[in-house]
This record gives structure tokens, C-alpha cells and sequence, in this order.
């Protein structure tokens, strides 16, 4: 199948600022965009609380624009199409996110995230802001074996880090130590593994990602078209399933009795009627298995583009992270309202 070349966009670099502008006018209650590109909470959180943000590359929308809110993120600093936002412009999303009590730097592990987030630690230092901290999220099992689990890159499970990280800092009296120690908790309990179908292109250059043949997928590529364990033969959904869920299982492991979250991810032009076939066979697997779904998430977090693909993600939880789940949180992409 052909890639989506054709983009209804207006000069290819001016595509980050024309799609934040458009952004924040469509959610003028929840964000704002600063005039230095962050997108920032409409209404900051309350003083003495530990501040949150991300810095990513554009171009997976909802991520990470959509996660900035209450119960969420504090400051995103939008880099550019596919690009980490550089140490300067971290260190200013650090200083928004200020809020008195401390701010927790979130990474998701890829190479130039982490090394600009480093650097822009080194000019906290450097100007004497001691009271902020870094946490380097992964989940994808296919890009590092068991027991090399920090080399891993973070993908759509970081989602559940987020959330439950993003509640846990509203709370009163926690600190910025116990912020980190959580969003460490969260991801040690969690384990993705991805599938893609077609390509995405790049909006800036036009060039296609990668290519497959059409009786072909890949399990385990990344959210930039990083190889993954290896192409196989196109098959049905439960065939596909059956192929990605025991391998994650395995790999916490997850165990009969457990309690877990459940996720999948539209990677960017799955419909949702295949996601609700590829979750009826999760479901039915995860129950074979006397392993409990508390909640199950659909929808799109991490896109690329117009990929065709999803990734399957589980989170182990007790009853402190479940309710951590189910506290408020109004993002553009996550609405949780406690009756």
C-alpha cells in the first residue's frame, strides 16, 4: 500500500508553529501557547506542588501536547518534526513548570531527548536551581533483551506513566523524590510491544519512513520506523495478537492474579474497529491466563503520522496506582471526570 504523501499543510517550515497556534485555539480552556512555542496549563497548578514537563519532537500528535493539564503535564516544549527540543528551550519549560516544590524532567529514552534533557540539567546547575530532577522512561521490549531493560526505548506505555504521575503530583505535601520514585515504580511495571502495517512520511521532507511489502508486517518497530524483531507474514488479528501478547506477559512477567491496565495505541490511521477486534482477543487471552483487566484505554496517544499500526501495552497496578487512574485529568486527549 502507497504512503499518504500529500499533507494539508502551508509552508513546510512553519508546520510546528502554524499546528501549535491551531492547537491552542482549539482548547483555549485547557492550554496556552507561549510566545516561545511551549504550550503551557491554562491554569497553572498550586504553589508547593511538584511541576511536570516533557520535551519531544513534534509530529506524534496527540503526544505530547494533548497530556498538558490538570491531573497531566504542566509545560510541554514542543521540538521540532521529529526532533528534540534543545537544551535551552528544557530549561525554559523547566523554569514555567517551577511551581516551589521542585520540577520532574520526563524523558522518553531516545538518544537526543536524553542528551539534551542532560544538558539542560547542567545549566540548572549552572544557574543554581538545585530542585530539579530527571526520570528516563522505557517500555519496548523489542529494542533491548530482558535485563538491559534502561537501554530500551520509550513508546506507548509511558502513557500510563503519565497519567498516574501526572495525578500523583497534585496531591498535597508529595515531593519531587517521591515523584520520581513513582514514575520509576510505573514504568518498571509496564512492557510494550508495537506492530506496524504501512509507512508514515515525513511532513517536512515528504520521504516515506520505511516500506514493507503488503503481505508483510513488522512487530516491534519504533515510533520513528526503528527496526523491531523482525517481518513476518500479514495474518489476522488474533493471529497478531496471539504473536505480541505472550511475549510481553513473559517479560515483566505478569502472573496469574495480577491486576492490569490495559492500552492500545493507534499508531495513526488504524480504525477503531480493528483496535476493538485486536483488544476482544487481548481480553480473551488475558483471561485465559487469570490475568485481571481493571481498565482498558483505546485511542490514540503516539502516533506517527499516518502509519498504519498500534502497540500493545500493559501496566501492572495496585490499588494506590488504580486509583491514580481514575483521579481527574483534562488534557485535549484525556478527559477523566470522578463522578
Amino acid at each position: 500500500m502507497a504512503a499518504r504523501t500529500k499533507k494539508l499543510i502551508n509552508q513546510p517550515e512553519h508546520i510546528l508553529q502554524d499546528m501549535l497556534e491551531g492547537f491552542a485555539a482549539a482548547y483555549p480552556d485547557i492550554v496556552r501557547l507561549t510566545d516561545t512555542g511551549l504550550i503551557v496549563r491554562r491554569q497553572p497548578k498550586a504553589e508547593g506542588k511538584v511541576g511536570l514537563m516533557i520535551g519531544n519532537g513534534s509530529g506524534h500528535e496527540p503526544a505530547m501536547i494533548g497530556l498538558v493539564g490538570p491531573g497531566l503535564f504542566d509545560v510541554n516544549v514542543p521540538g521540532e518534526i521529529f526532533a528534540a527540543p534543545g537544551p535551552d528551550r528544557i530549561l525554559e519549560g523547566i523554569k514555567e513548570a517551577d511551581r516551589g516544590a521542585g520540577v520532574l524532567v520526563c524523558v522518553s529514552h531516545h538518544a537526543g531527548d536524553l542528551m539534551n534533557a542532560e544538558m539542560a540539567l547542567e545549566l540548572c546547575a549552572m544557574e543554581g536551581m538545585d530542585n530539579v530532577e530527571m526520570v528516563v522512561l522505557y517500555d519496548d521490549i523489542s529494542s533491548a533483551p530482558k535485563g538491559q531493560e534502561p537501554e530500551r526505548r520509550g513508546t506507548a506505555g509511558l502513557f500510563f506513566t503519565w497519567k498516574m504521575l501526572g495525578a500523583y503530583a497534585e496531591q498535597e505535601g508529595v515531593t519531587l523524590a517521591q515523584c520520581k520514585t513513582m514514575a520509576e515504580s510505573i514504568r518498571d511495571n509496564t512492557r510494550t510491544l508495537a506492530v506496524a502495517m504501512t509507512p508514515g512520511t515525513n511532513p517536512v521532507s515528504g520521504e516515506v519512513m520505511f516500506s514493507l511489502p503488503d503481505d508483510e508486517i513488522e512487530i516491534g518497530m519504533g515510533v520513528h520506523g526503528e527496526v523491531g524483531q523482525g517481518r513476518r507474514k500479514f495474518v489476522s488479528a488474533d493471529d497478531t495478537i496471539d504473536a505480541m501478547l505472550p511475549p510481553i506477559i513473559e517479560d515483566l512477567p505478569f502472573v496469574a492474579g495480577d491486576d492490569v491496565l490495559v492500552f492500545l495505541n493507534n499508531s495513526g490511521s488504524l480504525t477503531q474497529m480493528e483496535l476493538f477486534i485486536l483488544n476482544r482477543r487481548v481480553a480473551q487471552l488475558l483471561e485465559e491466563a487469570n490475568i485481571n483487566v481493571y481498565k482498558t484505554y483505546i485511542g490514540p496517544y503516539a502516533t506517527t503520522q499516518e502509519m498504519a499500526g498500534f502497540a500493545l501495552s500493559l501496566c501492572r497496578v495496585d490499588d494506590m496506582l488504580k486509583a491514580l487512574w481514575d483521579a481527574p485529568a483534562i488534557g485535549a486527549n484525556v478527559r477523566v471526570v470522578q463522578p
